[in-house]
């Protein structure tokens, strides 16, 4: 018997040991559940964050790709109306140059016709000039010649080469030649004879 109590005492140490091992596991059971709601619960936090940082990002995009479908369609009304203005800034150039051109035309004629006409006033003058009074020469002693000089007078001491100018016009450069020539007495007499 005594063998028997010492084995149900035994009995008993290991049914108390096994209680608290198990009352130890269900502590843990239960810290680990509660930890397992706290995280179930930080989770479903989380989640419903970022759900809502979701929606918010979502409503964000929406908005961005509306502003940028509004721009888009604000460039493309601005890119025609700059192609308007540049094909209607193109007609006025064209019809500018046009008048341009004709303006220039005109001018051009008017200015030909000026010249023609200070020419030939030029020409009336060279000829008329020994009869006026600006003409120092005896006009029985000039010879007109016309090109390159106008007149030579042969006075009895001294000959003259006359060129007459009006207006403002000046001496060609064989003109300038001649004068040259002569203010450096670079004159000749050569007395050619044919037989």
């Amino acid at each position: 018997m005594f063998l028997f109590e010492i084995s149900l005492f035994l009995c008993i140490i290991l049914v108390a040991i096994l209680l608290f091992k198990l009352k130890s596991v269900k502590l843990n059971a239960d810290s680990l559940l509660k930890q397992l709601s706290d995280s179930q619960s930080q989770l479903t936090t989380d989640k419903t964050t970022y759900e809502d940082r979701e929606e918010k990002l979502h409503q964000t995009i929406s908005g961005l790709r509306a502003i940028l479908s509004e721009e888009q369609q604000s460039i493309k009304n601005k890119e025609a109306e700059l192609s308007n203005k540049e094909a209607e800034l193109l007609k006025n150039i064209a019809e500018v140059q046009k008048n341009l051109d004709e303006e220039t035309e005109t001018r051009r004629k008017v200015v030909s016709q000026k010249k023609s006409s200070e020419v030939r006033l030029g020409h009336i003058a060279e000829t008329l000039a020994p009869f006026l009074d600006q003409f120092e020469f005896d006009p029985e002693t000039c010879v007109f010649l016309g090109k390159p000089i106008d007149y030579i007078s042969f006075a009895d001491d001294v000959i003259t080469i006359i060129e007459v100018k009006s207006g403002k016009s000046q001496l060609n450069s064989k003109q300038r030649h001649i004068r040259d020539l002569v203010k450096n007495k670079q004159v000749a007499w050569k007395e050619i004879r044919i037989k």
